[in-house]
């Protein structure tokens, strides 16, 4: 079969990414303390409204004493006496200033006395209750951080759009900003569908499945900084189908797993259009997830998901996952991107994209990943296994060992905990 047949009737998925995001809106602001911001975007520029440091201070436990002092070349053969007369601790303004032949006792982050410029380590001195003997010269100027080293008043420190980590959090408390102004979170209402299903507070008998997908998905959408809300199952008629949706639609996001086919089962289309909503329903050119359905529902977005568990993980990862970050204030939509030596023979046609779930490792500092093995749609533990996905262009037909390929990392945490831990290698670092 040739390339264009193949692939006739089938929407590319950046085409259908495009369409996801220029429908996505941007979700408004709100007001949090900033022990509860880790992850959350921030929604104002954090202007410094002070220097910090506030005044010049030592960076360390010593002596503040005037250069002019200490200056000798032979401070070891002839070291240099000189009285001390204040003791300044962290947390304390000195009183006095440092005249000739003077030094004050200083620690680490107490502000500089008037008449110092040079502080000395307690290390290179040798100290008394009265007095100081100083062995080593220091340069003018050693061991003091200047006032205004970090923060300067009147700069912008943290702007719009940052998602805030743990160093932003320090630097808010720095700042002094108890609360902030965050995007919201989303919240995404999850519907399964289809006869087959039991959820897991049900007894059920040997014909019925165990509804995963709504489950899946509800922890795709935390990881992905959104609040999910479980609606539980739809049955195969389109009366209950409609008043689950219904409920659903309190939400920023309706996310449906199954009906989007073209079984005699499949009422996802008809109760969508009953409710007035704008749809697109698309064959995308990928595997796994061809069948999918987005648009607006009343004005709120709502996806059709494959039922098939893999499927819908992966078309989660592709298209509500951006959709979600957008809401959230982030500027970049995707998973990080490396380069990676594929370590497998495989084949397919090319008429679709393919996400082959894998392994990423690194050895001698270069990325290598490998398959999780069989990849059905049906198969639950290829997503268990991996910590990536290996993404296939669709003109590709095969991949030999060797290989270089793109592989979008599923979790920071999951690809490192199986890779060797080896020095990094030069690689390709982006968003898909």
């Amino acid at each position: 079969m040739k390339a264009a047949d193949a692939t006739k009737g089938l929407t590319p998925l950046h085409e259908a990414q495009k369409v996801v995001l220029d429908a996505t809106p941007v979700l408004g602001l709100e007001k949090i303390p900033i022990l509860d911001a880790l992850g959350r975007v921030l929604g104002e520029d954090i202007v410094a409204e002070r220097d910090n440091p506030p005044w010049d201070n030592s960076a360390m436990d010593g002596f503040a004493v005037r250069w002019e002092d200490i200056k000798q070349e032979h401070a070891i053969t002839k070291p240099v006496t000189l009285t001390v007369i204040e003791d300044v601790p962290a947390g304390k303004m000195p009183s006095k200033t440092v005249g000739a032949g003077q030094a004050i006792r200083i620690m680490t982050g107490a502000p500089i006395p008037r008449g110092a410029d040079t502080v000395l380590k307690v290390e290179d001195t040798e100290p008394t209750p009265e007095s100081v003997r100083v062995f080593k010269p220091e340069p003018r100027g050693s061991n003091i951080r200047p006032q205004g080293e970090d923060v300067r008043k009147g700069e912008c420190i943290i702007a719009k759009g940052t998602s805030i980590r743990p160093g932003e959090a320090g630097m808010l408390a720095i700042l002094a900003k108890s609360f902030v102004f965050v995007y919201q979170r989303p919240r995404v209402a999850i519907l399964s569908t289809g006869d087959e299903l039991a959820d897991l507070d049900e007894r059920f008998s040997e014909e019925k499945i165990i509804n995963s997908n709504s489950y899946g998905i509800a922890a795709a959408v935390q990881e992905a900084g959104g609040i999910p809300f479980l609606l539980g199952i739809a049955r195969d008629n389109p009366a209950a189908l409609k008043e689950k949706i219904s409920h659903g639609l309190n939400a920023d996001i309706l996310v449906l797993s199954g009906g989007v086919s073209m079984g005699d089962y499949d009422f996802t289309k008809a109760v969508f259009r009953d409710l007035g909503a704008e749809m697109n329903f698309w064959k995308l050119a990928i595997r796994p997830g061809q069948p999918l359905a987005f648009g607006k529902i009343q004005g709120k977005l709502a996806f059709g998901l494959p039922g098939n568990p893999v499927s819908s993980m992966v078309t989660f990862e592709q298209l509500v996952r951006p959709a979600m970050l957008k809401m959230c204030g982030h500027r970049s939509y995707g998973r990080p991107v490396v380069q990676a030596v594929f370590q497998e023979k495989f084949s397919k046609r090319t008429d679709r994209r393919h996400f082959l779930r894998g392994i990423l490792t690194r050895e001698d500092g270069v990325f290598k990943v490998r398959t999780t093995g069989d990849q059905g749609s049906g198969i639950l533990t290829s997503m268990v296994k991996a910590n990536c996905l290996i993404d296939v262009p669709v003109e590709v037909e095969r991949l030999n060992p060797g290989d270089l390929v793109s592989v979008q990392l599923l979790s920071g945490e999951s690809w490192r905990s199986q890779a060797d831990h080896a020095p990094s290698g030069p690689h390709k670092l982006s968003c898909c």
